[in-house]
């Protein structure tokens, strides 16, 4: 393995940090890499897997003004890129102007998603509620052939070469890019049109809009998607002719956010409303359904069978955990992000657009999240799903599941104690035929042998357990989202000997 350090971000963070979601597996890497032909320490690199795996990270470089949460970190971007049998590893940060100006501050200038937004030292910022710091640490998809990371409450899309990881700036769409809302995460690409789908959120109406990109990368389409007040939504879906979004009883207290708190707090009362948007706009209005309460992270996917669209997602159970008074305080702060406390499930439900009508149903009693498929079938049926399990009380991915949506079969791998998962991508083999002909690529942080690898998966035997494992130059932190991107959907990419070389056109 060839291996070069090629930049380093200084760190104020303290020495004998106790925070632990920037300590154990989620201590977070102040060093860039680039190294070639990773070693295999198990395995082969299947030969016609060929594209780029990219993961997204919350990375922070400085403590918190009072009160951190992970999802503060800065945005860190890994790539594993396969080629001809081999494979390369990159990580940079995201260059975004919160992290350069803390840069030259030398530490925090904005509150966190646990902060107020008025103790912010700096006036200005981003996000749905303001005064926030735009760390673009969530999602990263691929976008006429450009990685765009996200951050969670919205803000800018920072373009990233997806082999160096060089950020080349924001999304402009033709100068049509809605800087003063900016984007939320989760923004859906849809291979078969070209299209990126968006939508974004804030604290003044209409508190939601919705809006296409096309495969040219300029803005066509931007609507009011109108809300009750402010909501906190963080996913949306697409089918082929619509786009679902929601409006769930989980947001902001009013009585709280009138007084500048931003606390979330469930309502069982309410009922989920999911709002069926013309794709691309014409005459057909908002169609807005009801369904029980919850509060949903994340959908699995969508699609149109007949009257109907069928919508997968993960239905909390408990969107709002109670503090039983057991475990730290830290434990007890962050409830919220331990899927066996939210009790999340895989869930189907079915909007009837002649009738009005939803109908629902669980899918599986497991305890999933962060579920992915093969992108080829996004809007179009789907049979199966690969999601991540969770270690019991904390933010950590300790196995993988292949959900089978039409049997209600289930695959399992569990990781061993110690080690943790990333959010799977799924990698179709190159001239796949099948919806789970392919590949299941992830990153693991273990804390036994103080590593990370790479581990890939045959999609259709996750059971079996990896193909390859290739080894990582250092231990990266844990993370959030991930995408895969074929070979020939970057451009540059058969333009070198190695594809880690190319430059782009």
């Amino acid at each position: 393995m060839d291996v070069e350090v090629v930049g380093r971000v200084l760190s104020t963070l303290p020495q004998d940090d106790d925070h632990p979601y920037r300590t154990g597996p989620w201590r977070p890497q102040t060093t860039e890499w680039r190294a070639e032909d990773l070693r295999v320490v198990e395995g082969e690199i299947p030969a016609d897997l060929d594209g780029v795996y990219l993961r997204n990270t919350e990375n922070p470089v400085h403590p918190a003004l009072e009160r951190y949460h992970p999802f503060d970190g800065d945005g860190m971007v890994h790539v594993v890129g396969f080629r001809d049998g081999k494979a390369f590893y990159r990580n940079r940060f995201v260059r975004t102007d919160g992290l350069l100006a803390e840069r030259e501050a030398g530490g925090p200038l904005w509150a966190g998603i646990a902060e107020r937004p008025a103790d912010s030292p700096r006036q200005d910022g981003w996000g749905a509620r303001g005064r926030m710091k735009d760390a673009s640490s969530t999602d990263v998809v691929v976008h006429a052939g450009v990685a765009l990371t996200s951050f969670y409450q919205c803000g800018d899309l920072y373009r990233l070469d997806p082999l160096t990881l060089e950020t080349l700036g924001k999304a402009e769409w033709g100068g049509a890019f809605p800087h003063d809302l900016g984007v939320s995460a989760h923004t859906k690409v849809d291979p078969h049109t070209g299209e990126l789908l968006f939508f974004n959120y804030g604290t003044a109406e209409p508190y939601m809009h919705y809006g296409v990109v096309g495969a040219d990368d300029r803005l066509s389409h931007y609507v009011e998607v109108p809300l009750p007040g402010p909501r906190l939504p963080h996913d949306m879906a697409f089918t082929e002719n619509y786009a679902i979004l929601n409006d769930c009883p989980m947001f902001w207290e009013p009585d709280l956010l009138a007084r500048g708190r931003y606390a979330a707090r469930f309502h069982p009362e309410l009922p989920t409303r999911l709002a069926v948007v013309p794709r691309r706009g014409g005459a057909r209005p908002i169609q807005w359904f009801e369904a029980d309460p919850t509060y949903v992270l994340h959908w699995v996917n969508a699609y149109e069978e007949g009257d109907e669209i069928v919508l997968d997602g993960f239905f909390q159970g408990e969107p709002e955990p109670k503090d039983t008074g057991e475990g730290g305080a830290y434990q007890r702060m962050f409830r919220f992000l331990a899927l066996d406390r939210m009790q999340t499930r895989l869930h189907r439900w079915r909007l009837n657009l002649v009738t009005g009508r939803c109908r629902e149903e669980r899918l599986t009693d497991s305890i999933t999240e962060f579920g992915v498929l093969n992108n080829a079938y996004g809007g179009r049926r789907h049979r199966y799903a690969y999601a991540a399990t969770g270690l019991e009380g904390w933010f950590l991915f300790d196995g993988l599941v292949r959900h089978d949506l039409l049997t209600g079969d289930e695959e399992r791998f569990g990781l061993p104690a110690g080690v943790y998962g990333s959010e799977p991508a799924m990698a179709p083999r190159v001239g796949s035929t099948a919806e789970d002909d392919g590949y299941l690529v992830t990153l693991t942080t273990d804390m036994n042998e103080d590593r990370s690898e790479c581990l890939i998966f045959d999609a259709a035997r996750v059971a079996d357990g990896p193909l390859a494992r290739l080894r990582l130059p250092e231990r990266i932190s844990s993370g959030t989202h991930a995408t895969w991107a074929a070979g020939d959907s970057i451009p540059g990419w058969r333009d070198a000997e190695s594809p880690a070389h190319a430059l782009r056109l």
